[in-house]
């Protein structure tokens, strides 16, 4: 994407995206235009501007909520690690031993930990597990991690499941996943070391075992243990392709990641259509993950993403929706494994959407795009605000902006003028069981 410098919009400019706008206001906002723009769409992407704050993380709920009641999808998929969601989803199925919502959200442990263990993400799970009471047991909505950083709980989970099932296969596992002992809990000392050829690679080991499990067919008692453990050897798969990319350069380490992300998904809708019902899904992921990469600078650093892959395989079955803030606060930390912070929201840089958004004076509004004449206001490239994990103001404009168009990158947004930071359960960052992602220090 060429960076083209523009001038101010003009006031009619403006008045044409005011016009276009639906205010946010009453109880349950414009999600009544938002989902007759839906439609029927299988795939319903819901972003986040930051991993810290409260509106995102409600507007995304409630959003959610309806499509869950309304529209019957079964299942959220979110970006976070597999083992931790799948406690989080067996609690809410009525399957677990956790006693109540905070307790099965305790698994997210792994720095940020305060990305899903906040009081908005409490609350849904409370929420989900009172409305799966209400259904079937075949019918329980689900609750998926669509990451791939957990590499050491995901070999472990294998592991158990096969101790359990078969003792010979779990021999087997265990003397191919041992090829990661020499390296203890470090799989990014395991990446450089294969990279380099310091060491054979780990990668036909563990593509066996993923081989071998799927190739195990459930009886009808455990279909769902099976399809965890399969899950789980995935992830060992992709994440030791994953630390091995990380020393080839951003870029291919990134496109591991998010293709991994369109593999999961794409196993949970075959896993839910098993008896031939069409399967919904909501999936909750950092703007940068959701948006179409092919409209935004990503694409110029050969960077791609779920959001992208999404639509180019389901194209008139997706709707992939943006969030923005303009000032406020957020919960961030300044460096990774730190403890989380309430940080201000500098003001928007100019030549942003934000800014741009912020001059029309509302408060709270969707805009959806892709209808009528298009808004030559919004025609960019212009800036688009990124914060991860780590927030440094000190350097807004190199570590939280990119150049986007966005009514080309999401189907609609939702901007919230002034937000304020996530509530997270406890103080703590989440310990560091493994190294910091490839996405260090911005942790999108």
């Amino acid at each position: 994407m060429v960076s083209v410098p523009r001038s101010n919009p003009s006031p009619l400019e403006l008045d044409a995206v005011r016009a276009a706008l639906v205010p946010l206001s009453g109880p349950d906002g414009p999600w009544d235009e938002l989902l007759h723009r839906i439609g029927d769409a299988r795939f319903v992407l819901l972003g986040e501007a930051t991993h810290g704050t409260h509106e995102f993380y409600r507007a995304r709920i409630e959003i959610t909520k309806r499509l869950i009641v309304e529209r019957g999808f079964a299942a959220v998929a979110i970006e976070a690690d597999w083992p931790d969601a799948f406690r989080v989803d067996r609690y809410v199925r009525g399957e677990s031993d956790d006693r109540n919502a905070g307790e099965a959200l305790s698994g997210f442990e792994r720095f940020p930990a305060w990305m899903w263990r906040n009081t908005d993400v409490l609350a849904f799970v409370e929420w989900l597990r009172a409305h799966n009471d209400t259904l079937a047991r075949a019918a329980r909505v689900g609750f998926h991690g669509l990451d791939l950083y957990s590499l050491h709980r995901s070999m472990a989970a294998v592991l158990q499941y096969l101790d359990a099932e078969d003792p010979e296969a779990a021999r087997r596992a265990r003397e191919r996943y041992g090829c990661f002992d020499h390296f203890g809990e470090d799989p990014q000392a395991y990446g450089h070391a294969a990279a380099f050829e310091l060491t054979p690679p780990c990668e036909a080991a563990v593509l066996a075992q993923l081989r071998e499990l799927l190739r195990l067919r459930s009886t009808d008692e455990t279909p769902r243990e099976l399809f965890d453990a399969q899950q789980n050897a995935q992830v060992v798969r992709n994440a030791e392709r994953y630390y091995r990319s990380m020393f080839a350069g951003r870029a291919s380490s990134w496109n591991v990641r998010d293709r991994h992300m369109m593999e999961v998904l794409l196993r949970i809708v075959a896993h839910l259509e098993r008896d031939g019902a069409r399967a919904k899904l909501a999936v909750w992921a950092h703007n940068s993950h959701l948006g179409d990469a092919r409209h935004t600078s990503m694409a110029d650093q050969g960077e791609l993403n779920l959001g992208q892959l999404v639509r180019q395989q389901y194209a008139d079955e997706s709707f992939l929706l943006g969030f923005t803030t303009s000032t406020g606060t957020v919960t961030a930390a300044d460096n990774w494994d730190e403890p989380p912070q309430r940080k201000a929201v500098q003001p928007p840089l100019p030549g942003s959407y934000e800014r741009l958004f912020h001059e029309l004076g509302e408060p709270a509004f969707l805009l959806p795009f892709g209808r009528g004449e298009p808004l030559e206001a919004l025609a960019g490239p212009l800036l688009e605000r990124s914060i991860g994990v780590i927030y440094r103001p000190g350097s807004e404009r190199i570590s939280h902006y990119l150049e986007a168009r966005i009514d080309r990158q999401f189907d609609a947004v939702v901007h919230f003028d002034t937000s304020r930071a996530l509530a997270p359960l406890d103080a703590s960052g989440g310990r560091a069981d493994e190294d910091p992602p490839d996405t260090y220090p911005s942790g999108l």
